[in-house]
C-alpha cells in the first residue's frame, strides 16, 4: 500500500489489530518457508526487497494521468461561459475554479514521487548491521556521499513489525508493516514491507513470507528455497505490460484478460512512462560501504544465467532451469503442517500462533 495512504496512523497509537497481530524477529509464524515474488537481490549480507506500491505504480500513475487531464475542465468551463465576450456566470466562474483545484490538488499529492522520482524504492534486510534500510523518497540536491532518503528499523524483539489488515473497494488485504513509535507510543513513521495479500485465504502466504525473512536474518541464505522470481530492477515495456497484466491476478482467465487488454495497454504505458521519468536510487555511501559482495560469494543472485522478470522467469520454468513455486518447510516446526488452517487460527488467536525454532 502506498505510504501516502497509510500515513493517516501519523501521530496516533498503533491499530489495536495490528499489535494484536505483531510478528516476532525470533521464531517462527507457521510451517511455511516461502517467497512470494517480493525479492530483487539476494546475497550472504543482504537482501533487497520491494515495498507494496512498486506492483500497484501502474494504477496510480494512470490515475494521476486521468486527474492531470481532468484539470482541463476548468479552463473549458471557463472558456464556454466567457465566449463572445461574456463575463461569465459567477457560479460557473466558481465550478472552473473549483475543478482545478481539486484536481490539481490530488495530482500533486499523488503524482510526487511517481513521476520525476525513483523508479523502484528497495527495502534492504542487513544481515551484518542487523537493521532493515528503507528508501523512502528521492533527494534532489546532495552530494552523492548522502544517497537517497533512508529511513532504518533495527531488527530486534523491540521493533514492532505487525501484520496490518486494510478494508478496500478490492476487498480485504494485509500486509506486513514496520512501525516507530515516541515515547507516548504514537506512530512517527511507518512503511510497509513487501507486496500485499488478498483475502484470509492468502494469509499463509504473508506468514511464510514473514519466515523467509526471519529464516534469512537470523541463519542466512544457506537452505533457503529460491524467490518466487527475481524482480528487475531496470524495466523493459515487456516487463512494464506484465506487472499490468498480472495485475489482474496471476491466474485470471483468459477471457477476463482479453475483456481487460485495452486497460492493460493503459497501464502499461503510463508505467512505462513514469519509470522513463524517473532514476534508480542511489544509497547513502555509509550502506554501500557496508553492503559490499564478497568475491565469489556462493548465495549472490542473480548472477549470469539466472532468469530476472516475469517474462524470463516464467521461460525458464517451461524449460525446467528455475523451480516452479520453490518452498520449505519451518526447521524444526512441530505445530500443525497445513499452512493455510494454522493462519486461519492465528488470525483468531495470534497470541497463542508463535513457535520458537528448535
Amino acid at each position: 500500500m502506498d505510504e501516502r495512504v497509510i500515513a493517516k496512523c501519523i501521530g496516533k497509537p498503533v491499530p489495536e489489530w495490528d499489535l494484536a497481530h505483531r510478528l516476532p524477529t525470533a521464531g517462527a509464524i507457521g510451517p511455511g518457508v516461502q517467497d512470494s515474488g517480493s525479492t530483487f537481490s539476494i546475497n550472504s549480507t543482504y537482501m533487497d526487497v520491494i515495498e507494496p506500491s512498486f506492483l500497484e505504480k501502474q494504477w496510480f500513475v494512470t490515475g494521476v494521468a486521468l486527474a492531470f487531464i481532468c484539470i482541463g475542465i476548468g479552463p473549458y468551463i471557463y472558456a464556454f461561459t466567457h465566449a463572445n465576450g461574456s463575463s461569465g456566470d459567477f457560479v460557473m466562474n466558481c465550478l472552473a475554479n473549483l475543478a482545478m483545484v481539486l484536481f490539481g490538488r490530488l495530482v500533486w499529492k499523488l503524482g510526487r514521487g511517481l513521476f520525476f522520482g525513483l523508479r523502484h524504492r528497495p527495502i534492504r534486510f542487513h544481515r551484518e548491521a542487523r537493521k532493515l534500510y528503507a528508501i523512502r523518497a528521492r533527494r534532489y540536491f546532495a552530494s552523492s556521499e548522502q544517497g537517497d532518503i533512508v529511513w532504518e528499523a533495527p531488527w530486534t524483539d523491540d521493533s514492532i513489525f505487525c501484520l496490518h489488515r486494510e478494508s478496500t473497494s478490492f476487498g480485504t488485504v494485509f500486509h506486513i508493516r514496520h512501525y516507530t513509535v515516541d515515547d507516548k507510543g504514537n506512530v512517527i513513521r511507518v512503511f510497509s514491507i513487501g507486496r500485499e495479500w488478498t483475502g484470509n485465504g492468502q494469509v499463509a502466504m504473508a506468514l511464510a513470507q514473514w519466515n523467509y525473512w526471519c529464516a534469512y536474518m537470523n541463519g542466512g541464505p544457506n537452505g533457503l528455497p529460491k524467490p518466487m522470481l527475481f524482480l528487475t530492477q531496470d524495466e523493459t515495456l515487456r516487463e512494464s505490460f506484465l506487472f499490468s497484466l498480472y495485475g489482474f491476478g496471476m491466474r485470471a482467465p483468459v477471457i477476463i484478460r482479453l475483456l481487460m487488454m485495452p486497460l492493460i495497454l493503459v497501464f502499461t504505458v503510463m508505467r512505462f512512462f513514469a519509470n522513463a521519468t524517473c532514476r534508480a536510487p542511489v544509497w547513502p555511501a555509509v550502506i554501500a560501504r557496508i553492503s559490499a559482495i564478497a568475491p565469489g560469494d556462493p548465495y549472490a543472485e542473480p548472477r549470469a544465467g539466472t532468469p530476472v522478470g516475469w517474462g524470463d522467469t516464467v521461460l525458464a520454468q517451461q524449460r525446467g532451469e528455475y523451480p516452479n513455486d520453490p518452498k520449505a518447510t519451518t526447521a524444526g516446526w512441530t505445530g500443525e503442517l497445513d499452512d493455510r488452517r494454522y493462519a486461519e487460527t492465528w488470525l483468531e488467536r495470534p497470541q497463542h500462533g508463535v513457535a520458537a525454532r528448535t
